[in-house]
Order: C-alpha cells, then structure tokens, then sequence
C-alpha cells in the first residue's frame, strides 16, 4: 500500500460533502489547540508525531477509525508524510494534506 497526497482544495471539497472527514493532526498538543481544522465533517484527532514513531505493535493503541481514508496533517507536511508512511505500513488508509496547516491556512484565506 502506499498513500497519496490531498491538495486543501480537495480537502475543502470533502469536508463540504457528506461523509465524516477524519484530520489526524501529528503536531505537539499545544500547537494543536492553538489551531487545527475544525469543522461539523470533521473528526480531528490529535497523536503527536512522537507517539507514532514509537509504534511497534500496530494500530491497536491508537484512537482511529480503521476504515477509510484518514487525512496525516502537521505544519508543512514533513512529519505528516513520515508518519503516513509509518501507518500505511501498518495497514491504514492515509492521505497527506500537500503543504500541511499553513498551506491549509492560506487556502483557507
């Protein structure tokens, strides 16, 4: 498996349809409630990435739903694509937000 990358325009689209959009955000706690995508679509979960690195047993330990896709976010997208990396290998469907928050941010402007 491998995952692919979700522009902020197509993100917006997704959280503008239907379907709950889950947002794991891999930023420290603070960062997060500072700010994070928020939305009624959305299900924001925040791991951070230090959490995800230490990972050996699977996904059991973690708060995220196993089906579907599950958008990786962080500041600009680095730590979001290692950690993408590390659950498509554990069997998780996730995408990265291209640009991380800040390009969510200035999509969003």
């Amino acid at each position: 498996m491998t995952y692919k990358k979700i522009s902020p325009k197509e993100l917006h689209e997704r959280i503008q349809g239907k379907e709950k959009v889950v947002v794991l955000d891999v930023r420290a706690e603070a960062k997060y409630k500072d700010f994070h995508i928020e939305d009624s679509q959305v299900l924001s979960v925040n791991i951070p990435k230090t959490e995800i690195f230490e990972l050996t047993d699977g996904t059991e330990s973690l708060a995220l739903p196993k089906e579907g896709p599950i958008v990786v976010t962080c500041t600009t997208g680095n730590s979001a694509e290692k950690c993408a990396k590390i659950l498509d290998g554990l069997g998780l469907q996730v995408e990265v937000l291209e640009g991380g928050l800040t390009a969510w941010k200035e999509f969003r402007k």
